[in-house]
Parts: C-alpha cells; sequence; structure tokens
C-alpha cells in the first residue's frame, strides 16, 4: 500500500511538471500571468492599509493579522489551483461526458482528473501568501505552520470542489451550484470571521468549510494551539475521504459522451 501511494505520488508530481512545462511554452505570457496575480493581489494590500488608517482594528484584527489572513486565502488558492485546477472544472467534464479518456488509465481516476491542468496565474498567488507571511508574521515556526496550512487548506478547497462538482452526476445544473459554493470559500476567506454573525460564521466552520481554510489556521498562527491543529488535520482528512467516496458513487451514474480524445 505504501508503495502504491509513493507511485501515486509520484504520478501527481510529474503530471505537475508537464502541466507547468506546457503553461511554460509561452514564456513571456506564463511570466506575465503570475507578476500581474502578484501585483493584484498587492493592490488590496493598499485597500486595506487605508481602512486601518480610518480604524485600528475591524473586527478585533489589527492590520497585520488581516494581512495574514490574506496570505492564507491566497496561497491556499494558488496551491490548490497549481495541483488541482481540474476539480474545479469538473461539472463540465461530467455533463458533457469527458471522462472517457480517464477511465481507461490504470492510475487512480480522481486524481488522475483532478490533476491533468494547472492555472499559471495561481503561481502568483501561492508567492504573494509567501511574501505576506514574510514582511507581516516572520519567524521559522509561522513558516512552517503556514506551509503546512497552505497544503492543508489548498487540499480542504479541492477535495470541496470535487464535492460539490459531483453534484454533477446527480444534478443537471449542477455546474452552477458548485461554482457558487466553491466562490463563497474565495470570497468570505478574505475578510475577519469575527464581523459576520453566529450563524453564518457556523455556515462557514460546517456547510462551506472556510473556516478550516484560513480562519482557523489563522489562529493557530497567532496563538498556537495543538488541539485546533489535530482538529484541521483530521477535517482534511475527512473531506478527503468524502470526496473520493462521493466521486465513485456518482461515477456509477456516468453517461460516456463516445467522443474519441486522448492525454498527451
Amino acid at each position: 500500500m505504501l508503495t502504491a501511494a509513493k507511485n501515486q505520488f509520484r504520478v501527481i508530481l510529474l503530471s505537475l511538471k508537464y502541466n507547468i512545462m506546457r503553461e511554460m511554452t509561452n514564456r513571456a505570457s506564463f511570466l506575465t500571468n503570475v507578476l500581474f496575480m502578484v501585483l493584484n493581489n498587492a493592490t488590496f494590500l493598499i485597500q486595506w492599509q487605508l481602512l486601518f488608517h480610518l480604524k485600528p482594528e475591524i473586527g478585533g484584527y489589527a492590520f497585520h493579522e488581516v494581512m495574514v489572513l490574506w496570505g492564507l486565502a491566497a496561497s491556499t488558492y494558488g496551491f490548490s489551483h497549481i495541483l488541482f485546477q481540474r476539480a474545479f472544472q469538473l461539472p463540465p467534464l461530467i455533463l458533457q461526458g469527458k471522462l472517457d479518456s480517464f477511465l481507461v488509465q490504470p492510475k487512480n481516476i480522481l486524481l488522475s482528473v483532478i490533476t491533468s491542468a494547472t492555472n499559471s496565474s495561481a503561481i502568483g498567488d501561492l508567492i504573494y501568501g509567501y511574501l505576506i507571511i514574510v514582511i507581516f508574521r516572520f519567524s521559522i515556526p509561522n513558516l512552517l505552520l503556514f506551509t503546512l496550512f497552505t497544503i492543508l487548506g489548498g487540499l480542504i478547497m479541492a477535495a470541496f470542489a470535487v464535492i460539490t462538482g459531483s453534484f454533477s452526476f446527480w444534478l443537471v445544473r449542477g455546474d452552477l451550484l458548485s461554482d457558487n459554493l466553491n466562490n463563497v470559500i474565495v470570497n468570505f476567506g478574505t475578510y475577519p470571521d469575527s464581523i459576520f454573525k453566529s450563524g453564518v460564521r457556523l455556515l462557514l466552520y460546517t456547510i462551506v468549510p472556510v473556516g478550516f481554510v484560513v480562519y482557523q489556521p489563522l489562529h493557530i498562527i497567532l496563538n498556537f494551539n495543538l488541539t485546533a491543529l489535530l482538529g484541521v488535520i483530521a477535517f482534511t482528512l475527512g473531506i478527503c475521504l468524502l470526496a473520493f467516496f462521493l466521486f465513485y458513487k456518482g461515477l456509477k451514474r456516468y453517461t460516456s459522451s463516445n467522443l474519441m480524445s486522448a492525454r498527451i
């Protein structure tokens, strides 16, 4: 089993390598996408700085704490879209019957699908996240925690995208539901959780797991709590298992488009 996991991990790395090589066919475009994404994220830093000039704290958060929140949101988004871009494009593949080429491969079907593409601009998000943690909260323990939460948060985002995308096995317009729910994580994850009422906060820790992607990791970086850390790890494992279960459950209902295509 350990050998199989090792081989699958190697396949994921190879997929990432070739996806990035494909994106770098036009290096000027690739580098421009990365650079402009870093600059785009940096504009929000100016926006928050202006807000904190008007008010010393927002929802109990100081400026540097909101910046770390943004760094986590950017890095988790970047990690998930660099490695698992197709997780966020799952509904069209299901609804249009385009999973055929993945079904005949001697690899894990779900991992083959979600690692078959990358988003080059997401590299800029990942870089921006690390710039933020280095500038506003740098220490070796914080950097290690930030890296761990980037990976865990990215896995949660990808797993959640698979779960919502798998609804398309049962729903005709499951793509709309999937897109809206995935956008909730992105939109809510860049604002302090304390500004939301208790009902909304409960929703963000359950139905839409924003809390485990950015809020809880932020609290752990600011005030380390081993129990909370183990909770995030446990949640990550649980949602990943649920994603695999729902995808393969839905795959039994999949209808091929009978299109002949190949992955290169």
